[in-house]
């Protein structure tokens, strides 16, 4: 039965029902950690194999360049080869360069931001330096729910976020159109496939208005952050649009920089980051890159490319992921279901990839939740994490990240979050704060 159909005599009874349960739970001293989608252990013990690869004497590139020195700021030719095909360009569209793909797209903003992006009329303007000139900020825009590590970028360089609602298929687009007309809005954040954290799949009627838009700024660009390319559930990864194509099509070569890393592949920590895009593109961020490196950790480079050999491999890789993490995923639905199902104070997402579920409950409930949660050792991501300025303005999203934990850890965080989901939603329709 709906919570707001019950009698207030009825809703008192389950109050005091599930804050029995709340107390219960709280004495059983938990302290689980569900705040950010890190790898499990045995994820990255997955990996090991690739530490014993590259020894004394085989450091050597297949042209006889020694990679333990400096230079080939773009990444070596293997890793090139192997990660364009990963990321569907050529290897002449692509730079390998550390092992965080965040590094890649705060530098680049960063240099947007300093010195322009091709095409454009010269640097990004930001918040501080257009006060008094008459003029905003250079506005980039926020599809909503989205990844806090975005917008993080985006408010330490100044950038102003405006959002748009995020679709099952992707960002609202009309919202989108609308927006990118303003010539300060100069950026879209996207992540295509089991997008962070409702795990929407890009369809290609919205890729396409994408590539195609009329935007204001003529170095408007789609910061394409392809984080969990190949990360399923089982099945095999979902297909998404070839966005680089489309913008090529489109007579806009140069609107998309792609993104993406192996961090949740191999190793969270040493891993290898990749960034995509026209060969304009790519020659002006090598230009901006000469400056900041003399070369990128090539033996790490090399690592991956004996360790997966080739596409398959890192498919065939992807499945052992796949196998650890659904069954915790299996859990937060399961536990979502059971408890939550056809009470009318909460829904969510079933993601068949990515490394999120995103829950939505009653308006003006979610801080409560995730302090009742934090108050019985579970520890959430903080409400409002997933909008810009952390600031959600009906505080209702929660982003549930269950890779970290194992299965019976998330089954009791899982309990735990249900019930403070009920008990504030009850308290809520009482009247009562708390």
């Amino acid at each position: 039965m709906k919570l707001a159909d019950m009698q207030k005599s009825d809703l008192e009874a389950v109050e005091k029902q599930l804050l029995g349960e709340f107390e219960a739970l709280k004495g059983e001293g938990l302290s689980l950690d569900m705040t950010r989608g890190k790898p499990a252990p045995d994820q990255l013990t997955l990996a090991d194999g690739m530490l014993s690869l590259v020894g004394p004497g085989e450091t050597a590139g297949e042209d006889g360049t020694d990679y333990r020195n400096y230079g080939i700021v773009e990444g070596i030719p293997e890793a090139r080869r192997l990660f364009a095909e990963y990321m569907g360009v050529t290897p002449a569209q692509i730079i390998v360069g550390g092992n965080g793909s965040l590094t890649m797209m705060y530098d680049t903003l960063a240099g947007a931001v300093l010195f322009g992006m091709p095409g454009g009329k010269g640097p990004w303007k930001r918040a501080g330096a257009a006060a008094g000139s008459g003029e905003g900020a250079s506005k980039v825009i926020c599809p909503v729910p989205g990844y806090d590590r975005h917008f993080a970028i985006c408010e330490r360089l100044g950038l102003e976020m405006v959002t748009v609602p995020m679709l099952d298929d992707g960002p609202d687009m009309d919202a989108v159109e609308a927006l990118a007309a303003d010539p300060d809005v100069k950026a879209i954040w996207c992540v295509p496939k089991y997008s962070n954290p409702t795990g929407a799949v890009y369809s290609q009627a919205v890729s396409e208005r994408l590539a195609k838009m009329t935007t204001g700024a003529p170095d408007f660009r789609i910061l394409w952050d392809n984080a969990y390319a190949v990360h399923h559930l089982g099945g095999g990864p979902a297909e998404i649009p070839d966005i680089l194509s489309l913008c090529e099509k489109a007579g806009n070569p140069d609107r998309v920089l792609m993104f993406g890393s192996t961090s949740k592949i191999t190793y969270a920590g040493s891993g290898v980051a990749m960034m995509a895009a026209s060969e304009t593109n790519i020659a002006d961020a090598a230009k901006k890159l000469s400056f900041a490196t003399i070369g990128p950790d090539k033996l790490n480079q090399l690592r991956h490319v004996r360790f997966f050999q080739s596409m398959d491999g890192i498919l065939a890789h992807m499945e052992k992921h796949a196998d650890i993490v659904k069954p915790k995923f299996d859990a937060v639905e399961e536990a979502l279901s059971r408890r939550l199902a056809d009470k009318g104070i909460a829904d969510w997402t079933a993601p068949q990839g990515g490394y999120f579920v995103s829950l939505d409950v009653m308006d003006d409930c979610a801080s409560e939740i995730i302090r009742l949660a934090g108050e019985a050792g579970v520890k959430c991501t903080p409400a409002g994490s997933t909008f810009p300025y952390k600031k959600d303005p009906a505080d209702r999203n929660i982003r549930i990240a269950p890779t970290l934990p194992s299965v019976a850890e998330i089954e009791k965080a899982m309990e735990v979050l249900c019930v403070a989901v009920e008990l504030t939603c009850a308290r809520r329709l009482l009247g009562r704060n708390r």
